[in-house]
């Protein structure tokens, strides 16, 4: 039994040194990056997310005016409202086909992208 675990501490070692290397890789090179959405994540957000998204908005809806009673007695109505209706509606409705932010403008992102460059060089 011990010399099973000292066959694996090396491997966990390496493998423990390597992940950390990783990480910092991954934060270098953004996936999520909202300024030039790959094809797929188009793809991807008209087939799947909007739907989703649409179905979101109509469900909380429906939640909203049912809870509406209970939200007016406790104060909440307008808390309820953007929760429920607003936000999944913003996120459906107010963002390019691809980005996962919403509220996405084009020329923002590559004055943040300009910015960005100008701080690394």
């Amino acid at each position: 039994m011990a010399l099973n675990l000292k066959k694996l501490a090396s491997p966990l070692l390496a493998s423990c040194l390597l992940m950390s290397s990783i990480n910092v890789s991954a934060a270098a090179a953004n996936p999520f990056d909202d300024s030039h959405p790959s094809a797929l994540a188009m793809y991807t957000d008209l087939l799947f997310i909007r739907p989703v998204g649409i179905v979101a908005t109509v469900l909380g809806s429906v939640v909203y005016v049912v809870a509406l009673p209970f939200t007016a007695a406790s104060g909440g109505i307008t808390e309820a409202g953007e929760v429920l209706v607003v936000e999944p509606a913003m996120y459906t409705f107010v963002r390019c086909l691809g980005c996962t932010r919403p509220g996405y403008n084009r020329t923002q992102a590559d004055e943040q992208a300009k910015t960005t460059d100008a701080q690394y060089d």
